[in-house]
C-alpha cells in the first residue's frame, strides 16, 4: 500500500524536524556537528527561476488592457486579462513571456509579451531559509556567491538570546540531509572570517538560544 504525502503534510513534518535540531542544539553546550565546509563548489545562477510569491508585470505591447501585475499564487500559477492558469513558477522570464505570447494568440495576431519580476521570491528550493535566534527570521533568495555573512547582514544579525557559535546548518548533499555547525559569534564578534562559510540554495541555517 504506498500512502501519498500532501506537500503541506511534508512541509509541517520538515518544520516538526527543524524544531526538534532547535531544542535539542539549545540544550547542549556544543553541537555534535562538524563545522560546515568554508567552501563549496559554486552554484551559478545564469538565469531567474520564478517561484511562488514572485511578483510579476506583464506587459503586452499595444494593448494596455491586457498588461498587469500579477503575483505568482502558492500552486505556481498566475491569472492575467484573457489568459486563466497559466504555470509561471519553473520559468524564467522569458519562457513564460513565450507561453503567454501562445495563450494570447487565441485573441490577438502576434501578441508580444514581456514579463519583468518585480518583486523577487524564486523557487523554495533556491531559498536559504533562516530560523530561530536572529533579528528578523526569513527566506531569502539565493544569489550566486552567497556567504553567511551575506545572510546575516540580510537578516539583521543574531539576537541578544542567540548562541551564535552553535548555529546548525542544515544541507541537502547527494539527497541526503546533512547538519554542519557554524561559528556566528566568531564571525560576527570576533571578525573570525574562516567563519563565513559558503551558502548553497535549499540552505536553511538554525540558530539556537544560548542557555543561561
Amino acid at each position: 500500500m504506498t500512502v501519498k504525502t500532501s506537500p503541506q503534510s511534508a512541509f509541517i513534518v520538515l518544520v516538526l524536524s527543524l524544531a526538534f535540531v532547535l531544542v535539542t542544539t539549545s540544550a547542549c553546550t556544543t553541537t555534535p556537528y562538524p563545522d560546515a565546509p568554508s567552501t563549496v563548489e559554486k552554484t551559478v545562477v545564469d538565469q531567474y527561476i520564478i517561484g511562488p510569491g514572485d511578483t510579476l508585470n506583464i506587459a503586452v505591447r499595444n494593448n494596455p488592457d491586457l498588461s498587469t501585475a500579477v503575483a505568482v499564487r502558492p500552486d505556481g500559477q498566475i491569472t492575467t486579462p484573457l489568459v486563466e492558469d497559466v504555470q509561471a513558477s519553473g520559468r524564467t522570464p522569458s519562457q513564460l513571456a513565450r507561453d503567454m505570447e501562445d495563450k494570447l494568440s487565441d485573441f490577438l495576431r502576434d501578441p508580444i509579451v514581456t514579463v519583468m519580476v518585480t518583486s523577487f521570491a524564486g523557487p523554495y528550493d533556491r531559498q536559504v531559509r533562516v530560523i530561530g535566534q536572529a533579528a528578523e527570521p526569513q527566506a531569502l533568495q539565493y544569489r550566486e556567491e552567497m556567504t553567511v555573512m551575506d545572510v546575516m547582514i540580510a537578516v539583521g544579525g543574531i539576537t541578544d538570546f542567540a548562541a551564535g557559535n552553535r548555529a546548525v546548518l542544515v544541507r541537502n548533499e547527494n539527497g541526503e540531509r546533512q547538519q554542519y555547525r557554524v561559528r556566528l559569534n566568531d564571525l560576527i564578534y570576533g571578525g573570525d572570517i574562516s567563519a563565513n562559510v559558503d551558502m548553497l540554495p535549499g540552505d536553511i541555517l538554525i540558530i539556537p538560544e544560548r542557555r543561561f
